[in-house]
């Protein structure tokens, strides 16, 4: 079996999670995501790659430098999935299966939430779960990612 690596991004603001707005995202902190991930990912002998920012600008570019060294992208874009073209234009342009991922449940939210500007460019999105959002978009990505390579 080829390994397989993931490239994890966290958008805006999830460097805040544990302390911001607990009753929506929970008490779970970014490191604590990215340790979870990092179990989950050996168990299905697969790495990931975790990376946040704030920057719209540093995700596009982690999603183009993505191509060559990772087969696929987990991604929470936070309030850039509802904003963002450049985001959508980066991941249609580098075309890894990309898999976005929510905390909380985007479409029993405001409004403006309800629309994803990623979502036409990605092989699924799983939103509602908290952390299990997470790995159960890392697991889905890897059996994805395990089908194609036969």
């Amino acid at each position: 079996m080829q390994p397989l690596s993931i490239l994890v991004l966290h958008g805006p603001n999830l460097n805040l999670l544990g302390q911001r707005e607990p009753g929506i995202y929970g008490a779970v902190t970014l490191a604590e995501i990215n340790r979870l991930l990092q179990e989950a990912a050996s168990k299905l002998q697969a790495s990931v790659l975790g990376m946040q920012s704030n920057h719209e600008g540093a995700l596009v570019d982690a999603i183009h430098e993505a191509l060559g060294k990772h087969q696929g992208i987990l991604i929470n874009a936070g309030a850039y999935t509802h904003t963002s073209v450049a985001l959508r234009d980066a991941i249609a342009g580098v075309n890894l299966p990309t898999v976005e991922v929510h905390l909380s449940n985007i479409y029993r939210r405001e409004d403006f939430r309800h629309h994803s500007y990623i979502a036409p460019v990605v092989i699924g999105q799983i939103s509602g779960f908290g952390v299990e959002s997470y790995l159960l978009g890392l697991q889905a990505l890897v059996h994805h990612l395990r089908k194609a390579q036969g």
